[in-house]
């Protein structure tokens, strides 16, 4: 056999040999006495069961005998021999489908899952949830990676509860000395006047006047232990219901305007148009007194102007307070809103602004500073239009 061929000689038309089996050789024969002299391109034979394409070669002149060479290459052989090449190329297929499966589980077992896990923890701690469970188990680099984090995790929350608790104790200081400092007056005015009650000759006008001063002591602490109590209470439920925001503010605005100390401030409420929405009656009318209050005892006494108007909108309620004061102070603009931060006031210990934002936010609103200076202040109450499913739960 030459290049896995069968080749058969012939001499005057008879088959001479050739590597074809004795079964097909008599059939083999037959084709070599059919081939002419010029035949010799591509053929098609069959020899028994067996397909074979042949050639045939002339070796001698055209002169001498004629001598031919024949080849022959089986189809059977061939479609064998690539049947065979597609077993092994489907078994390395499936080897290299079993082989990849096992490798893709391995990488996603050892990397791509911890590390997804991974991503989990720090998104959640991201959200501020420090107890998200985390899987530090194996001893390679994800394992490694996912337990430094977890060292990090741990001290930040660590820090991040050092951090709250020495603000607690800020803020419990800073609250002790406010309280302390804005309740000795009253109470040193109580105690000297107290003293002065005990001397036996004082005429009725001056015991009346005494008695007096000690009942504007103690409406001055009473006031102040509202405050703190108003404060305490900011965190009470919501309880929202449709009504007029017109209606309430006009019950602030009344209240105050029946305080002996701003008789003299001109306070007017500006009405567009019926002042209508979902909101906390009560919680709305405590932050409309806070504002109120703090901008009465900022304008000048004797010319004192305080502008209150509401309006409404597609978005929701939005309230303006305006005064005629002196404006903000800088040194305390940045920490307008924070507890016990106040600045030259007779009366309060710093709660007021904080109580406001805290009911707006209450309200899912806002309340803002929206200008301030030397011809006065501005401050924007802004709270959004209930949705159609807040409105059907509350009502």
């Amino acid at each position: 056999r030459v290049a896995s061929s069968g080749v058969a000689f012939g001499y005057e038309k008879n088959l001479v040999i050739s590597t074809v089996p004795v079964s097909q050789r008599a059939l083999l024969a037959r084709h070599v006495a059919q081939v002419a002299d010029s035949d010799v391109g591509l053929r098609e034979i069959r020899l028994g069961e067996e397909r074979f394409l042949t050639t045939s070669v002339r070796l001698s002149s055209r002169n001498a005998p004629q001598v031919t060479l024949t080849f022959l290459k089986s189809f059977d052989e061939a479609t064998a021999f690539l049947q065979n090449v597609d077993r092994w190329i489907v078994a390395i297929g499936v080897a290299g489908v079993v082989a990849g499966s096992v490798l893709i589980f391995f990488v996603s077992t050892t990397f791509t899952n911890p590390l997804s896990r991974l991503v989990a923890g720090v998104q959640a701690l991201e959200r501020g949830d420090f107890g998200y469970p985390i899987d530090l188990r194996g001893s390679d680099e994800v394992s490694a990676l996912t337990a430094a984090f977890q060292r990090m995790r741990q001290t930040l929350q660590d820090a991040q509860r050092r951090l709250l608790d020495a603000e607690r104790l800020a803020t419990i200081g800073r609250m002790a000395s406010t309280i302390s400092h804005d309740m000795r007056h009253p109470l040193t005015a109580i105690l000297a006047y107290a003293e002065f009650l005990a001397e036996r000759d004082l005429t009725d006008v001056q015991r009346n006047d005494f008695f007096q001063e000690i009942r504007i002591a103690v409406n001055r602490l009473m006031d102040e232990i509202n405050s703190l109590l108003g404060f305490s209470k900011q965190s009470d439920a919501l309880r929202p219901a449709y009504g007029r925001a017109d209606t309430v503010i006009d019950r602030a605005v009344k209240t105050v305007k029946a305080l002996p100390e701003f008789e003299s401030t001109v306070i007017t409420f500006t009405e567009g148009q019926e002042c209508v929405g979902w909101f906390d009656a009560a919680k709305l009318e405590r932050a409309m007194l806070n504002l109120l209050f703090n901008a009465a005892e900022a304008v000048p006494a004797g010319s004192g102007t305080i502008d209150v108007s509401c309006r409404i909108s597609h978005r929701g309620t939005e309230i303006r307070v305006a005064d005629n004061g002196p404006g903000i102070p800088p040194e305390i603009g940045a920490n307008l809103f924070q507890p016990f931060v106040s600045h030259g006031k007779e009366k309060g210990i710093g709660l007021g602004l904080t109580v406001v934002q805290n009911i707006m936010q209450q309200h899912h609103g806002e309340v803002c500073v929206e200008s301030t200076g030397k011809d006065g202040t501005v401050f924007r109450l802004f709270f959004p239009a209930a949705s159609s499913s807040d409105s059907a739960r509350t009502a």
